[in-house]
């Protein structure tokens, strides 16, 4: 295939990937702390066997939009909104992964847990025991107190590096270079944080990179048919 070809299969295939990505924030929209997700399109130059150079595309690197969602009020004693900075630690088979999802529940043991079952980390790093019946106030610190007594503090983190925040699932991050305490967390009892996507934007650009993936293909029959012209110009 000619150096045309390969330009326009590489703007073809990042569209293809983008498209998934945007599929995929919509099927998302309503997951709770969920992050929408984007695609960054680079310029990759080539050098030809005849000591020119290419232009081609590369779309091969996400990113995740932190905006903040809309707090929504649910009144369940255990919902949790993080407003501003930060994110709950929660801890996975895997290891320690971070999160905006605080729909939690308790298990067994007491301990607060995610509806996967993972435990929900203190500001001390262990996990949070909460007392069965207790009647809890969580404060926008994250103190947890029963009867008016403090019994515990759920952790709210920031990773070292946001760029550098690896997905894990729907709603889960990984910190490669680690996180630390957030010094002044606001945490809303009784509320959830919803997908921070916008479904209008993203049905909005669906269409527009639907006309550039046809624009491409119609691109590429015109040349496939011209190079059969050409062809037949050449053997007739």
């Amino acid at each position: 295939m000619e150096t045309t070809g390969y330009t326009i299969l590489s703007r073809q295939r990042g569209l293809m990937r983008e498209m998934q990505l945007i599929a995929n924030n919509v099927a998302n929209a309503g997951t709770t702390g969920y992050r929408q997700q984007g695609l960054i399109f680079s310029e990759y130059i080539r050098q030809t066997d005849l000591g020119g150079s290419v232009s081609m595309s590369a779309a091969h690197v996400r990113n995740s939009s932190f905006a903040q969602g809309t707090i929504t009020s649910t009144g369940a004693a255990l919902d949790l909104a993080i407003e501003g900075e930060g994110f709950f630690l929660v801890q996975t088979p895997a290891g320690e992964r971070l999160t905006r999802n605080g729909a939690f529940t308790t298990n067994a043991q007491g301990d607060l847990v995610t509806h996967d079952g993972h435990p929900v980390m203190s500001a001390g790093g262990g996990p949070v025991f909460v007392p069965p019946g207790a009647d809890l106030a969580i404060a926008q610190d994250g103190t947890i107190s029963s009867g008016g007594q403090p019994i515990g503090q759920i952790g709210v983190v920031a990773p070292a590096d946001t760029g550098d925040l690896e997905r894990d699932g729907a709603t889960m991050f990984r910190a490669p270079q680690g996180s630390q305490q957030v010094e002044t967390p606001k945490i809303t009892q009784g509320a959830l944080e919803s997908s921070n996507v916008d479904p209008i934007l993203q049905f909005a650009r669906m269409i527009e990179v639907q006309r550039a993936y046809e624009l491409g293909q119609s691109f590429l029959d015109r040349e496939d048919q011209r190079q059969l012209a050409a062809i037949k110009t050449l053997f007739s």
